[in-house]
C-alpha cells in the first residue's frame, strides 16, 4: 500500500490584492521514497505549493497533512516541520545568509541548539558530500551559480529532511551544472530522501522522475508516472505544455505501444546516465 509524506486537502489560497485564487481547491499527495516533478505554466501555483508545504504560508482553507497529521502552526511546529520538509528556491540568493561556505551551512544548525561539536560534524560531512571542502572558507557572493545552488541545498540536507523540494533547480544552469546537480540529487534520494522538484524541463521530468504531478490554473489536473502522464498529449497540448522531445522521437518512428516503446525508451534513457 502506498504511503504518503505530506498531503494536501482542497487547498485555497489567495494573495493580497490578487484578482484570482493561486490554488483553487488543490488536493494531492506526495507518495513516500519518489522522484516527484510539479510541471505546469507559470502562475498555475507551483511556487505558492512549495511555500505551503513548508508551512511559510497557511492556507485560507483546506488542510495540509504531514505523515497523516494537520500541520500546526505553532512557532514549535513550524521549526520541527522546516527540518523534516527542506525546501530550495528558485534562487540560491535567497537561501545564503552567512559570509562563507562553512558557516552558511552551519546556520540552520545553530538555529537549533544543537552542541558546538555536532554542528562542526554535520558541517564537515556535508561539506564531504556535496564536495565543498575547498570552497569551505570561500566567501559566498564569490561563488558561480552552480555553487550557490549547490551550497543552497547543502544548507537544507544538512538538516536531514524527509522531503527536499526544489523549484527550478536546473534554471540557467549549463549542462555540466545540470548534470552535477542531478548527479547529487541522485545520491539524496538513494540516500532515503524524497524529492519533488517543479520544472519546465520536461525532458528532465521524463528521463529523471518516477512521478508526474501537473498543474492548471492552482489545480492538480494530471498525476502518473511519465509515460502515462505524457501519453495525454493533446490535453497537454491545450495546456501548452507540450512532450518530452524524446517521446516526440519515439511517436514520430510509430513507435507508440508496448513493449518495443519501452525497449527503444530504456536505450535512448541510458545514454543519459547521468539522469
Amino acid at each position: 500500500m502506498q504511503q504518503y509524506l505530506l498531503e494536501f486537502e482542497n487547498i485555497h489560497y489567495t494573495y493580497p490584492s490578487a484578482q484570482q485564487l493561486s490554488l483553487n481547491g488543490l488536493s494531492l499527495k506526495i507518495p513516500v521514497n519518489k522522484r516527484c516533478a510539479l510541471i505546469g505554466q507559470n502562475g498555475c501555483g507551483k511556487t505558492t505549493l512549495f511555500l505551503l508545504a513548508n508551512g511559510l504560508y497557511k492556507p485560507q482553507k483546506g488542510i495540509v497533512y504531514w505523515q497523516e497529521k494537520p500541520i500546526q502552526y505553532d512557532r514549535k511546529s513550524l521549526i520541527n516541520l522546516r527540518q523534516k520538509v527542506g525546501l530550495i528556491f528558485q534562487d540560491p540568493e535567497q537561501q545564503l545568509v552567512a559570509s562563507t561556505v562553512a558557516e552558511d551551512i552551519s546556520y540552520g544548525l545553530c538555529n537549533l541548539g544543537l552542541p558546538e561539536a555536532e554542528i562542526k560534524q554535520r558541517v564537515e560531512q556535508a561539506l564531504d558530500e556535496f564536495g565543498l571542502h575547498e570552497l569551505a572558507q570561500r566567501p559566498v557572493h564569490h561563488l558561480s551559480l552552480g555553487q550557490k545552488k549547490r551550497v543552497s541545498i547543502a544548507d537544507v540536507m544538512v538538516l536531514r529532511p524527509e522531503l527536499l523540494l526544489l523549484d527550478e533547480p536546473t534554471a540557467y544552469l549549463d549542462k555540466l551544472h545540470t548534470r552535477n546537480l542531478i548527479a547529487t540529487l541522485k545520491k539524496i534520494h538513494a540516500d532515503g530522501t524524497t524529492i519533488l522538484m517543479a520544472t519546465h524541463d520536461l525532458d528532465l521530468v521524463y528521463r529523471w522522475a518516477d512521478w508526474v504531478f501537473v498543474m492548471d490554473k492552482g489545480q492538480l489536473v494530471l498525476e502518473g508516472n511519465p509515460q502515462d502522464v505524457f501519453t495525454q498529449r493533446d490535453f497537454l497540448e491545450e495546456l501548452q505544455l507540450g512532450v518530452p522531445l524524446i517521446h516526440e522521437i519515439l511517436l514520430a518512428e510509430g513507435i507508440a505501444e508496448e513493449p518495443a516503446f519501452e525497449r527503444l525508451r530504456q536505450r535512448i534513457l541510458s545514454l543519459f546516465r547521468f539522469y
